[in-house]
């Protein structure tokens, strides 16, 4: 993984030498909670010149165009995030921005980082390549945060129907609004555990485990058992709204 990080940084930093950028690493690979079959690879990388068309052009597919030439590296495809100008993404202005994501890449006009991970960029990140721009990047505030939690709020009702990995998001709001820091997923779960939060325990001691070896739970069983936990999602939930009501 970390060749992988190597390599992609030395190829945007190619693509984009005359553009002087500069490259961060955050999320669940500095934090040291990347899981394989589970984590993302999260970069953001920030311009002091306009990306040009032609150069958009040529990162838009990097990462297909780097797996390509490395069959056998099971990484490129995981790495996520934004490239554009410090300016725009200090003043969220429209810009020339190279969005990778879970379902696709695409040019957008403008790119803003949630709450939790700015926070988690602004702690923990890890700058790659360039100059750091970080104090030039404001800490969100106690109420930004807040309503950053309560929008997550709103998507866990709404969707929170299967999957351990809702119920290591609610634990890691609870956290955030406790704490004003951010937490990476399995720590969340084992401080929601300790902290006696989860309404079955149980249920969070096998997401943990679940979430510390998921190459070793790909079995249809465990699928099937995760496929099961939305009342076991909804009740962890009304911790959080619980939690909320008091801000």
């Amino acid at each position: 993984m970390e060749q992988s990080i190597r390599i992609m940084t030395s190829r945007i930093e190619r693509i984009l030498h005359d553009n002087k950028p500069s490259i961060f690493l955050y999320g669940s690979v500095v934090s040291g909670d990347f899981k394989f079959g589970w984590s993302d690879i999260d970069i953001l990388c920030l311009t002091e010149n306009v990306i040009h068309p032609q150069q958009a052009d040529e990162l838009i597919d990097l990462r297909q165009s780097l797996q390509s030439e490395n069959p056998e590296n099971p990484y490129f495809g995981l790495f996520e995030g934004g490239l554009l100008t410090l300016e725009a993404f200090l003043h969220n202005s429209e810009d020339t921005v190279v969005y990778w994501g879970t379902s696709g890449q695409r040019i957008r006009s403008n790119y803003e980082l949630c709450s939790f991970s700015k926070m988690d960029l602004l702690e923990n990140g890890r700058l790659l390549y360039g100059n750091d721009f970080r104090h030039l990047i404001t800490c969100p505030t106690r109420q930004e945060i807040v309503e950053a939690i309560k929008k997550h709020y709103n998507v866990i009702r709404q969707h929170g129907e299967s999957g351990g990995s809702w119920l290591l998001d609610i634990a890691r709001c609870l956290y955030t609004l406790r704490t004003n820091r951010v937490i990476a997923k399995t720590k969340a779960g084992e401080w929601a555990i300790e902290e006696n939060l989860c309404p079955n325990i149980s249920v969070m001691e096998k997401v943990v485990e679940i979430r510390k070896n998921p190459l070793n739970f790909n079995d249809e069983e465990t699928k099937h058992w995760q496929s099961m936990l939305s009342e076991q999602i909804q009740s962890f939930t009304d911790v959080l709204e619980a939690e909320l009501r008091t801000y």
